[in-house]
């Protein structure tokens, strides 16, 4: 493994973010093609087969936050333990982290696919067929859940490894697939029948496959990483609970998150299929500025998380400032592209000239907010390479949780009704984009140095308090006995 090992604790940092970020954002964008293709071409099939697949797509993001839990304790895990230069430590994270999210994929998966009619019916959208086709979609994309949510772990732990670029390709390879099945298998290509919503679910099924069969073929094969005789493996209560405990916090509030927005998207279907179709583009369009700031964020959660395990304080200050001017020059560019070319934007997804002006409406909203998210999420990364995943999950899921009573009485005493609820998602983007940077600026102030210097076989703890997180040092693989 040593030879896929990056070095962040040493040279010059600007290089490390990008060689780091860079492939992870290629990651992130191959992941979101996945579902740009479906809805590009489900969009010439219809607007009921949008509605649809947007809202199957919700619990396809519940899922993915939920194994946050074995993704963020992977890149976490793992990164910290090759910043002590504890190679042994690193392969149990890696070992434990892949077993937790097979176990909790395989739940998850059996209860969507079981519950799939009545989790498309919570929606409460009028149209039998968009209810029809959205179960449909969800029961054959939940056999698959097994290659899509394990997926996102394999690519945390190369993260962790300071190796993002593996993961870049291999993710590269399923959307080159799914790119060429959605059309063949949409519209009946060749010798294929048209399977409109259920083509491009097999597609992606499919696809993902392919990346799932190379990260084994990867890990299981090459470089030896996983033992496929489980008689060999052993759990470590301590490693377990480690993962789960950084990532837990994460996926807690990714997972409220989610379901906040299908709560959202429950009032934005009073509005009719149009309005769904179009928050479900928008929300695809809009991940063009989260996904590439997250990609940034996991390059300095890696690099930060390191330069922790090595105690080199000032590395890690000028990592997150060098972040943030990337951050704000993303942000701007965003900004302006979404107040400007809104509808051309939508023009592509959806022929409805209606569907288009409501869709500008949209990102005009968002743009507002662009940048303070790309802010919230820089410094999320920052917090997370030091353990601390707790300070951004409070703050995620405070005022992600104030969107539902504040888009309620807008659209109750109001006459902003769509419209009102789009803001409430904005604004509280912004006020989450100015309280997590105020946090971490005062705990790398008042904090650091205070912290003792990790030693060998020490681990990081998160122990709450009432206003903040404290970090305690405290020994965890000794006998207890």
């Amino acid at each position: 493994m040593n030879n896929r090992i990056a070095d962040l604790t040493k040279g010059a940092i600007l290089p490390h973010l990008f060689r780091l970020a860079v492939p992870t954002i290629g990651s992130s964008f191959m992941q979101m093609t996945y579902n740009l293709t479906d809805l590009l071409w489900l969009g010439r099939v219809g607007e009921d087969a949008v509605a649809a697949v947007g809202a199957a797509g919700f619990y396809i993001w519940f899922g993915f936050s939920v194994l946050l839990i074995t993704r963020i304790g992977a890149e976490i895990g793992v990164s910290q333990s090759l910043g002590r230069k504890e190679t042994g430590t690193a392969l149990q994270f890696i070992r434990h982290s892949l077993f937790w999210a097979i176990i909790i994929t395989l739940v998850y998966a059996f209860g969507t696919w079981l519950f799939a009619s009545e989790l498309i019916h919570f929606f409460g959208i009028p149209s039998l067929s968009v209810n029809e086709q959205g179960a449909t979609y969800l029961r054959i994309v939940s056999l698959g859940f097994i290659f899509t949510f394990v997926n996102p772990t394999f690519a945390g732990i190369y993260n962790g490894m300071g190796n993002s670029k593996a993961p870049f390709w291999y993710m590269t390879s399923g959307v080159i697939l799914n790119l060429i099945l959605d059309p063949v298998l949409i519209f009946g290509l060749w010798f294929f029948p048209e399977m409109g919503v259920k083509g491009a679910a097999w597609a992606t099924f499919i696809s993902q496959g392919l990346v799932f069969v190379i990260f084994v073929y990867r890990f299981v094969i090459v470089q030896e990483m996983i033992k496929l005789n489980l008689s060999h493996f052993r759990l470590n209560r301590q490693i377990s609970k480690r993962i789960f405990k950084l990532g837990i916090p994460v996926a807690s509030e990714s997972a409220l998150f989610a379901f906040f927005a299908m709560i959202i998207a429950r009032m934005v279907a009073g509005y009719g299929s149009v309005a769904i179709a179009v928050q479900s583009i928008g929300g695809q369009i809009e991940a063009i500025s989260w996904m590439t700031s997250s990609g940034f964020a996991t390059a300095l959660g890696s690099f930060t998380g390191q330069n922790f395990g090595a105690n080199k304080w000032d590395r890690i200050k000028k990592g997150y400032i060098l972040t943030m001017i990337i951050g704000t020059v993303l942000g701007l560019m965003v900004t302006a592209l979404f107040l400007f070319m809104g509808k051309s934007i939508f023009s592509v997804f959806l022929d409805d000239p209606r569907a288009q002006k409501l869709g500008a409406t949209y990102l005009f909203i968002l743009a507002v907010s662009q940048l303070f998210m790309i802010t919230e999420i820089t410094t999320r990364g920052a917090f997370n390479g030091l353990g601390r995943t707790l300070p951004p999950s409070l703050i995620g899921i405070l005022f992600t949780g104030l969107r539902l009573p504040a888009a309620w009485l807008v659209i109750t005493y109001t006459s902003l009704e769509l419209y009102g609820i789009w803001w409430t998602i904005s604004l509280t983007s912004v006020l989450k984009g100015i309280v997590l940077p105020l946090w971490f600026i005062n705990a790398m102030r008042n904090k650091p140095y205070k912290i003792p210097k990790p030693a060998d076989h020490k681990q990081v703890f998160l122990i709450p308090s009432r206003l903040r997180q404290q970090i305690i040092i405290r020994r965890i693989f000794r006998n207890k006995s």
